[in-house]
């Protein structure tokens, strides 16, 4: 093999091996499925310190994607709150995150609609990617184990039965695994 063919194969790997890395470098992160585990996270909270997923172990997490300019969003917050109030005492947690960029419309909707769940702000959208929510709301309900049971694209009634009865069923199995 003569040196100059033998140079243009490696400029030729050379580059490959260049774009093969640009390639997998800029792939973001898959989305979490049914039965993967959540990705956990440390968020600003709203009021003050900050909200992480893992202080939750061993509890349903509600994990609602939202914002205060989202219209499906405003007309799910008065359900919401009352989900959450109604599964608090069943050990039952709903954290909002807050795509929101202007803190001060979060505090005074948060105010305006009584919201008494945790809120943690995600102006970056950067939890929001990696959970793959691209429409608002989006919902992720984490069992007990800290895997995906459930994925809600748009606003839902919270107070239906069914969901409060596949609440219940999850709650069952985290008591059944002893998390």
């Amino acid at each position: 093999m003569s040196k100059t063919k033998a140079v243009k194969i490696l400029i030729l790997l050379l580059i490959l091996s260049a774009t093969a890395l640009f390639a997998l470098r800029q792939r973001k992160p898959r989305p979490p499925g049914l039965g993967e585990s959540a990705p956990d996270f440390t968020l600003p909270a709203l009021n003050q310190g900050s909200l992480s997923l893992h202080d939750f172990k061993g509890q349903v997490v509600l994990v609602n994607f939202w914002a205060t300019w989202c219209p499906p969003c405003i007309e799910e917050a008065p359900s919401l709150e009352k989900f959450a109030e109604l599964m608090r005492t069943r050990g039952v947690i709903v954290i909002g995150v807050s795509v929101d960029q202007d803190k001060s419309a979060l505090e005074t909707f948060a105010a305006a609609h009584h919201l008494s769940f945790p809120i943690a702000r995600d102006p970056g959208q950067s939890v929001a990617g990696r959970y793959g929510t691209f429409k608002f709301p989006e919902t992720y309900i984490v069992g007990a184990d800290g895997q995906v049971a459930e994925k809600v694209i748009g606003g839902v009634d919270w107070e239906d039965p069914r969901i409060i009865a596949f609440i219940q069923d999850l709650i069952r199995k985290g008591e059944g695994h002893g998390v």
